[in-house]
């Protein structure tokens, strides 16, 4: 999982296959069209103005393959290695297809999932166009760290070969693209050379900075696939990230790498819940707005969110003292402000129409009239002086009956 000092000058392990990421500027207007408040955690500055974020942070990755992918491509890798020149249909659907130009050491020496492997890399439009060069490209292999071609036929090299790769925009940057040099729905071409595989390190023998700079890695890759719509990968790398910050270490760290890990997991959480809410798993994303208001009760994307979670289910009297807690917190806040308001105004008709239900039960369906009040008496109703007075007359004979009796 650990990147190599080549990778620290050209790019993080996500952007693998192509080109360098967009400005902060452009991502930011790009999803501004996000659904209120999707916004997931961004730098310490933006934190602001929450209205205002951008979804996502450190856009520029690409999406990983699915595990049925990588299944089906072991199934078939043997074939190009025994015919150099034999284009193999790695997914039999002729979107993504492998030729090696330079034969490797053996089908024996090809890298596993878990690896951290390293390759180089060149990638090409289908004009001939240089989208990518990097001479020793280190990722963890099927951590959904790179390009969905790229991570589905490194598989299938052997150590030492070189192989071309053609993918289709579905495998690579899809309708998306990346700005600014790869247009939507472009095909890609890679040549890639397999240099080196070996094990992940140990997590428990991480420094404080490498466990750090590793779940940043993992969660940006989330970021990445978020702003993708492809949320399952998503809450694949966020959880990546947080078994990374979770896992027991064997070395001491400083109280500010131990601040920093907090705040990693707190926005891997905030971000899984964004990316839970999504996929309408509601208590998934209860659970970890839960998580990060028991280390940060003051956390108001985390409130905004549990508060949408609840509103969600139905759970508005419950979901309005929330967001009343974190518009409380950010007073200005005009998303918190029209989502507290919409609530509101549900809750209020909930409860209308649980209370006309109730009059119909009681066969009163009249929503004039007053419950627990008569206004007009019953035609035999009996004043209650005389009641009073015929009472007392009553109780006077018993009295005098049983005198004569005593007398008698």
């Amino acid at each position: 999982m650990a990147s190599s000092g080549e990778e620290a000058k050209s790019g993080s392990p996500g952007r693998a296959g192509t080109g360098t990421e967009p400005s902060p500027t452009a991502d930011t207007a790009q999803l501004d069209t996000a659904e209120d408040f999707e916004v997931l955690e961004e730098e310490e500055e933006d934190e602001e103005d929450l209205s205002e974020l951008p979804p996502l942070e450190n856009i520029g990755r690409a999406p990983a393959p699915p595990r049925e992918d990588a299944q089906a491509s072991e199934q078939g890798g043997g074939d190009a290695a025994e015919d150099p020149q034999e284009w193999l249909d790695v997914l039999g659907n002729n979107l993504l297809k492998k030729k090696t130009l330079v034969p490797g050491q053996g089908v024996d020496t090809r890298p596993c999932k878990g690896q951290d492997v390293t390759v180089r890399l060149k990638a090409t439009l289908e004009d001939g166009s240089v989208v990518e060069e990097n001479p020793a490209l280190t990722f963890t292999l099927g951590d959904c760290d790179v390009l969905q071609a790229l991570d589905l036929c490194v598989q299938l090299l052997e150590m030492g070969e070189t192989a071309l790769i053609e993918s289709d925009a579905k495998y690579c940057y899809g309708a998306q693209g990346r700005s600014p040099d790869i247009p939507p729905n472009a095909a890609l071409t890679l040549e890639v050379e397999l240099l080196a595989a070996r094990d992940a390190p140990d997590l428990e023998l991480l420094s404080g900075k490498e466990k750090i700079e590793l779940a940043n890695r993992k969660r940006e890759r989330g970021n990445f696939f978020y702003q993708q719509a492809d949320y399952v990968l998503a809450i694949n790398s966020y959880d990546i990230a947080l078994k990374i910050i979770g896992s027991s270490s064997k070395v001491d760290f400083s109280p500010e790498e131990e601040a920093e890990l907090l705040d990693v997991k707190v926005k891997c959480l905030n971000n899984l819940a964004a990316s839970q809410l999504k996929l309408d798993h509601y208590e998934a994303a209860l659970k970890s707005c839960n998580l990060v208001l028991e280390h940060q009760p003051g956390n108001i994307k985390a409130l905004f969110r549990k508060g949408k979670v609840l509103a969600q289910q139905g759970e508005y009297r419950e979901a309005i003292p929330i967001l009343k807690a974190a518009l409380k917190l950010e007073p200005s806040n005009k998303t918190i402000h029209a989502e507290l308001s919409k609530l509101v105004k549900k809750h209020t008709d909930q409860k209308n129409m649980e209370t006309e239900m109730y009059r119909k039960m009681l066969g009163n369906p009249s929503a004039t009239s007053t419950p627990g009040k008569c206004k007009d008496k019953l035609p035999w109703s009996i004043p209650w002086k005389w009641l009073f007075g015929a009472t007392a007359i009553a109780l006077g004979g018993v009295a005098l009956s049983v005198v004569i009796a005593a007398r008698n």
